[in-house]
Formats: C-alpha cells, structure tokens, sequence
C-alpha cells in the first residue's frame, strides 16, 4: 500500500518575515531614487541689486536637492527672452527665489486700478488694449471735454465695485500704464474725473 503524503506546512512567521525583507528593499530603493533625484534652478553668477535687469546669460545653472522645495526658485525656462528684473537683493551663488524678480515689462509701465463710470465695452477683458480718457467736472457740476491721458494701455483685470459716484456706477479697472503717463492718471483720479475706458480696437469677431 502506497504511503500518502502529508501536505507541507508553511510556518506563517516565514511569510511574515519575507514580507518585512520586501517591504524594507522596497523602502531602501524609494529612498534612494528620491534623494538622487535633482533640479535645475538658476543661481546668481554675481550680487544682484533690486532695478537690475538680469538676463538668462547672467544666471549660473545649477543642479540640487529640492524636492517639493523646487518649485520656490527660478527655472532657466521662466527668464523670458527680454530678461528680468530683480526686486530684492540677491547674494552671488545664492539660489534665486522666485519672488526676488519680476517682469521687465516693470521698467516702462506701472499698475493702477482706476473707477471708471458708466458700462464697460465687451471687448474691454483682460489682455485688451485700450485707452484711457478723463473728463474734469466743472462748476455746475457738468463736465468739460474728454481727452485721452494714456494709450495703449493694457487691462489687467475687471474688479467688481459696489460704489456709486454722482449718482452713477463705477466699475474698478486696473491697468498697466507707460509710466510716463502715471502722474496724469493719477492726478485724473485725485481730482475724481470722469475716466472712461475705450477699447483701442475692433474686435474681428
């Protein structure tokens, strides 16, 4: 009579323990891959001063430990071709913050947002260019002849406003303006002109 065989038995503490041996080369490599992992960010080549224009040349690229921490410095693929400009001071070597540089679009024009009255044109979003008239009041309580105070503005951004002026609804508008035009635009709006908004194209569609 032919003997049967018993079944193997397998010793529960053995799987669990080839688990664990899994589980912890698993671990060891997850480690390993994330530590070698780098980034490249852009460093000051030299001091940088607030005003300064920077170019990309002027940037040294260097390669580091970030992780989630990369996304707080400044990347070759970000410094557009016209350069950028430095707001707070850079040391030489130092890893450049994003927030330590803005456009160089800073250095010819500047952002005011201004109430204009009365209804807005359609084409007047963000992105349109669009000229800036103003209106002085005049004794009586009418208002003289508009003129335009700054062309080819560009509107950054419509703000809602609750506020009512002489009886009219304003509208909140902020635009960048040729700084060479800023003290008109200011004193348009210390003196509470009329300020309109004209579109300064047709759209095509």
């Amino acid at each position: 009579m032919t003997a049967k065989r018993r079944p193997l038995a397998v010793d529960p503490r053995l799987l669990i323990g080839l688990a664990l041996v899994v589980a912890s080369v698993a671990g060891v490599v997850t480690l390993v891959t994330t530590a070698d992992t780098t980034t490249e960010v852009l460093a000051a080549g030299a001091a940088l001063s607030p005003g300064q224009r920077v170019q990309r040349d002027d940037l040294v690229v260097v390669d580091v430990r970030l992780a989630t921490a990369g996304a707080h410095y400044l990347v070759p693929a970000e410094v557009p071709a016209e350069g950028v400009v430095v707001v707070r001071a850079v040391g030489e070597g130092e890893l450049v913050p994003v927030d330590a540089v803005g456009s160089a679009d800073g250095l010819r024009l500047a952002s005011l947002v201004l109430d204009v009255r009365g209804a807005l044109a359609a084409s007047v979003v963000p992105g349109a260019v669009v000229d800036v008239w103003a209106s002085r009041e005049q004794e009586g309580g009418s208002f003289g002849p508009p003129a335009v105070i700054a062309s080819g503005a560009t509107v950054v951004r419509l703000v809602e406003s609750d506020s009512i002026v002489s009886g009219g609804r304003t509208t909140a508008v902020e635009v960048l303006v040729p700084k060479s035009r800023i003290a008109r635009v200011l004193e348009a709006a210390a003196n509470s002109d009329a300020v309109s908004i004209v579109p300064a194209a047709v759209p095509v569609r």
